[in-house]
């Protein structure tokens, strides 16, 4: 068979994508995705009776010519190709009539893969990956484990350094996809209310489990990446890496292979250290990540509120907006319009800056319409004083600057001093491993304070069965892990107001800012 396809009639350029610029999109997709689904099931050519039939009712023409024109301008692009069809020939007088089978092109091919990892890539939710944060722990403690030996094995290395790469890529742009999909939530005006108020009970608690896993583990990920760096050995692993994946490069080329692997592998580390540190006076992405879905929940509140008064009647600005304009357009003439711009707005031309009484009942018994010229309007009268000096204002001394040193220097005092007490306060509280809480002794009112917030954040987290719980401090710098103990007596905690009773516990607290932390038990906070 030989094409009719004429020479030079390929596709030209990007003119396999002509066709979602012009009218009749939506068939012409339908028809390049009928060819994607019969090569799916290992269909070459089709006929148009057979796109005809494959095609969605709400595109499908009319009638068959339709579709046969949608084909030959496919063709014209670069997308099909078109060869006779003599399949069905049965006479000399079928060869001179029009009939032939349609094929992709490899241009058509190539552009419908595009556009089909463009509409999954404009599709996807993303999702916030607490189990990547698992796994890079995981990674980074297995390359910790690499640098004890003086000489790392290439290939442990490799696969360490890759299936971090891999975790951190995927956890990095499912977060940045998942933000986004969720500012297009928090921004619908048009949502049906039930459906809205169903899921902002499960993306809420979805933030919050995943926020406390990030404190949690972003916490240990970071510490993990300083103890690498400090370690002086990192670079090591970086060169192993880069030449286990430079093996394979022809010797010419081993060198230079080996050089742009060590660059790529080394520009990952540093977006990684990146994500879980503050370096150079700029945020970690962590830290960002953890802002936007905190600020996440108070907007999504918002948009429960909005939805309430609503519900409730209660007008808001697109409503008044709204009763506005029907006024405007039940007003009886250009006058009424113009007055009650007037009366809503408030904002008049230059010409009337000098608006008075008289002024006023000279306008109505003589309008002056908008659109007078300056030349052909009345000359407004100005202040000798506001001519001389530009300025109604009276000239004189100006007023005293007042001096606010001391009340900067008293604020000042004040927040050093509770700085001073909230650092006091964390040293009493860290233990030097797991304690009851009967043996913390008594507490002063800062420390019993601080306390109190900590043994909240554990208890929070606590649910029924469970034995063993850790939680972090809202600033992610302090740690605490509480036990479960068999009946017993209850703790007591002295304060100079009272003391404070409850149910005995094994707890260790731990600051997560100081140097050389405690690396010891920890415990499965919420039974993930």
């Amino acid at each position: 068979m030989t094409s009719t396809t004429a020479p030079g009639s390929g596709p030209d350029g990007f003119s396999p994508f002509a066709h979602l610029t012009v009218q009749n999109t939506a068939l012409y997709r339908q028809v390049m995705r009928a060819f994607v689904m019969a090569k799916e099931h290992f269909a070459v050519h089709l006929r148009p009776e057979d796109v005809y039939a494959a095609l969605p009712g709400e595109v499908r023409p009319s009638e068959l010519d339709g579709v046969v024109k949608a084909l030959d301008k496919l063709v014209e692009w670069g997308n099909l190709r078109a060869d006779p069809d003599t399949g069905r020939v049965s006479a000399v007088e079928d060869f001179y009539r029009k009939r032939f089978i349609y094929q992709l092109t490899r241009a058509g091919e190539a552009a419908e893969e595009a556009l089909a990892a463009y509409d999954e890539a404009l599709g996807r939710r993303g999702a916030l990956q607490a189990i990547a944060l698992h796994d890079i722990v995981t990674q980074l403690r297995a390359l910790l484990v690499l640098t004890a030996d003086e000489q790392p094995d290439p290939g442990k290395t490799y696969l360490a350094f890759d299936a971090l790469a891999s975790r951190f890529a995927a956890l990095a742009d499912n977060a940045r996809a998942f933000m986004s999909s969720l500012q297009r939530t928090i921004d619908l005006h048009e949502v049906e209310e039930a459906v809205f108020l169903a899921y902002k009970d499960r993306l809420i608690q979805y933030l919050e489990r995943f926020i406390q896993d990030l404190i949690t583990l972003g916490g240990r990920i970071a510490q993990l990446i300083l103890e690498l760096e400090d370690s002086g050995r990192i670079e090591v692993l970086l060169r192993a890496a880069a030449g286990r994946e430079a093996t394979d490069a022809a010797p010419e080329d081993a060198e230079p292979a080996a050089q742009k692997a060590y660059a790529h592998w080394a520009g990952r580390w540093d977006g990684l250290a990146a994500w879980f540190l503050s370096r150079n006076g700029r945020e970690s992405q962590a830290r960002l990540l953890r802002g936007r879905a905190l600020g996440a929940i108070p907007q999504m509140l918002a948009v429960v509120r909005v939805l309430g008064e609503r519900r409730a009647g209660r007008s808001d600005r697109s409503a008044d907006f709204r009763t506005l304009a029907r006024w405007f357009a039940e007003a009886p003439d250009d006058a009424s319009r113009h007055q009650l711009w007037r009366a809503a707005f408030g904002l008049h031309p230059a010409r009337h800056l000098t608006t008075d009484a008289d002024t006023l009942a000279a306008r109505l018994a003589a309008p002056v319409p908008a659109a007078t010229p300056w030349a052909a309007a009345e000359p407004l009268r100005i202040s000798p004083q506001l001519r001389r000096t530009g300025s109604y204002e009276r000239r004189g001394k100006p007023r005293k600057v007042e001096n606010r040193q001391d009340r900067r220097r008293h604020l000042a005092e004040v927040a050093a001093k509770q700085a001073a007490e909230t650092a006091a306060a964390r040293d009493r509280l860290v233990t030097d491993g797991a304690v009851r809480l009967s043996e913390l002794g008594e507490l002063d009112p800062v420390s019993f304070g601080l306390f109190l917030q900590l043994l909240g954040d554990a208890l929070a987290t606590w649910r029924p069965g469970m034995r063993h719980t850790v939680a972090t401090s809202n600033d992610g710098s302090m740690e605490i892990r509480l036990s479960a103990l068999a009946e017993g007596p209850p703790a007591e905690v002295r304060t100079p107001s009272g003391t404070f009773r409850g149910p005995d516990h094994l707890i260790e607290i731990v600051d997560l800012t100081a140097d050389g932390d405690d690396d010891g038990p920890v415990y499965g906070g919420s039974g993930r």
